[in-house]
């Protein structure tokens, strides 16, 4: 038996992966542990939790593959600095806040209080990129296709195109830092108002509102070339480093200003984020978007020409950009997309530990990622426990009964937080940590964001949908079982989803196939059997906090809040007596 320790670390999105004979069993963010958002340093307690989960030991350990690599791109890093010596001193601070992995068994020694005779691992490092493309391509079904990974930056690398054949990952071209995509997105929702690590999903819902009075001024920020892109240098500051991003002693990822003074010149003072969202927001918002997305299929063009293939894997933070993987299919020549669930950093840690297990070991052995639960699962006696400590009064109800209650009280517009099963891979809550609602509710988005959720009004809810009805709901029939894509929906469909349905007449769907999740394919069934809608309502179990992991936290999350079902493992918690 072979097992790999994957670990994302010092770096956003800190997360374990473990590998066994080739199959990923167990992968887990830090955050969903340790509750700090995009936690950065070292995940401790999702090493420890993956160990756990597989029966395995610290001891069992032969490999520890990390996604990054300090020797990767060396020449590129000199030959910038040589160009900007005012940089070297950010790029000095930035290779000194990640060098705590630089030795894996001190850290696992001071860290994890492990007896260094009981580590008896490899340390492997896997250049960034790398590392992002074997997390999508290795969990594919194809043994060629076209990779493709973009992000801010890793290992000095905003971009990589890859030919994968067989167990080998060739590299075709990188575009280096300072030019990067993600990189662009993140100075605009800066100067919008949009300044916490993540917000990017925000901006790419407020898109849809604003118009394209600024498109061409934004064109200017991205000049595209015959070999990728550059960015215009007079709108940000600092230009060309990592020094952008820093952790502070919580672990938490902090932002330096992006934006230069050329962007108040152009466009006014930034937005204060507790003020009102103007037009000219919007329109920005809007702009930024168009330039990403035209920039985007640039470079899936350009990567087709240098690996071509109608497959197409995708990983990195700009990948959660699923508006834009949601056109590809027509402004591209890909047909099929395989996309990592965690596409951001914290896929690092599958990405680093199947690159090891297929590429330097040769095991041979795929994994074919149907689904993203790979996270804890708790007991039926682990889940009343938690009931009982926090006196919640339930009951214990049987599969099918279960399925046709939590159905009709969706129909009957109830709002149902659903904990059931292993805890998704990724940030997208896929049916086992949801809070589920009726999708054709005027009502229903106000009620979620009144009661739980209180985010902006802007932001669109996610429809679940039978993977089998997603042509007849949906202009688009490519499946998205990780919610990746953004499609339009029919337009018979689009007062039928109201709850759902975006203002530009789109929705990142999820969908649902039986032999991924039965218990949630089986429930949104009853729930089309009841109002002819094969969709329901899919939002992430949480309030403004990581998804929840853990019974406790998901009965905490409910009693807090103005839910009105809880449906915990064979449980099911109702603040309200019902006929």
């Amino acid at each position: 038996m072979s097992v790999i320790l994957g670990i994302n670390a010092f770096h956003a999105g800190a997360a374990a992966a473990l590998v066994v004979d080739g199959r990923v069993v167990a992968a887990i963010p830090e955050e969903r542990l340790n509750r700090i958002k995009y936690f950065a340093k070292f995940p401790k307690l999702a090493i420890e939790r993956c160990l756990k989960m597989a029966g395995l030991d610290i001891r069992d350990v032969e490999h520890v593959a990390l996604g990054r690599d300090p020797k990767a791109n060396r020449l590129q890093k000199v030959e910038y600095t040589l160009r900007n010596p005012s940089k070297l001193l950010n790029l000095v601070k930035t290779r000194s806040a990640r060098s705590g992995l630089d030795d894996v068994k001190e850290r696992f020694v001071d860290e994890l209080g492990v007896a260094p005779e009981n580590l008896r691992f490899t340390q492997h490092n896997i250049e960034h990129h790398l590392a992002h493309t074997a997390s999508a391509y290795f969990i594919s079904p194809w043994d060629k296709a076209t990779g493709v990974t973009i992000d801010g930056s890793g290992d000095f690398v905003s971009s990589m195109f890859t030919a994968c054949e067989g167990a080998d990952i060739h590299v075709k071209h990188r575009i280096y830092v300072p030019h990067s995509l993600g990189t662009l997105y993140e100075m605009v929702c800066q100067f919008i108002g949009y300044s916490k690590y993540g917000d990017e999903g925000k901006v790419m819902g407020l898109a849809p509102l604003g118009g394209d009075a600024y498109v061409g001024t934004l064109m200017d920020m991205v000049h595209l070339t015959a070999d990728g892109f550059e960015l215009n240098p007079k709108y940000f500051l600092p230009f060309g480093t990592n020094a952008g991003v820093s952790i502070n002693d919580q672990g938490e990822m902090m932002l330096d200003r992006l934006y230069s003074d050329h962007m108040r010149d152009a466009f006014g003072a930034p937005r204060d984020p507790r003020g009102p969202i103007t037009e000219r927001d919007q329109n920005l918002a809007f702009a930024v978007q168009a330039v990403f997305e035209r920039a985007y299929m640039h470079l899936l063009q350009l990567a087709h020409k240098v690996a071509p293939s109608e497959r197409l894997v995708m990983a990195g933070g700009c990948v959660l950009n699923s508006v834009a993987n949601g056109k590809l299919f027509a402004e591209t020549a890909f047909r099929e997309t395989c996309i990592q669930p965690a596409a951001g950093d914290d896929g690092l840690a599958v990405g680093a530990a199947l690159y090891v297990s297929n590429s330097i070991l040769r095991e041979g052995r795929r994994t074919l990622m149907r689904d993203a639960y790979l996270g804890p699962e708790f007991s039926e006696g682990e889940i009343r426990q938690a009931l009982d400590q926090q006196g919640v009064s339930y009951t214990r109800v049987e599969r099918q009964p279960m399925l046709d209650d939590i159905a009709r009280e969706i129909a009957d517009g109830q709002v149902v937080g659903w904990f059931q099963g292993r805890m998704e891979w990724g940030p997208r809550a896929l049916g086992n940590r949801s809070i589920l609602a009726h999708p054709g509710r005027p009502d229903m988005k106000d009620i979620l964001n009144a009661r739980i959720k209180h985010r902006e009004p802007f932001r669109p809810f996610a429809p679940a949908i039978l993977a089998e009805r997603q042509r007849d709901v949906f202009e688009h029939d490519h499946p998205s079982p990780f919610m990746l894509h953004v499609y339009k929906i029919r337009k018979e469909w689009r007062d039928r989803l109201c709850a759902v349905n975006h203002v530009d007449d789109t929705g990142r769907l999820q969908s649902v196939a039986r032999d991924e999740n039965p218990l949630y394919y089986d429930l949104i069934k009853a729930f089309d059997a009841l109002t002819g809608i094969p969709v329901i309502l899919n939002t992430s179990f949480n309030e403004n906090e990581p998804i929840v992991c853990t019974p406790t936290e998901a009965i905490d999350c409910y009693r807090r809040t103005k839910m009105d079902i809880l449906a915990i493992g064979p449980f099911v918690c109702k603040k309200r007596s019902v006929a």
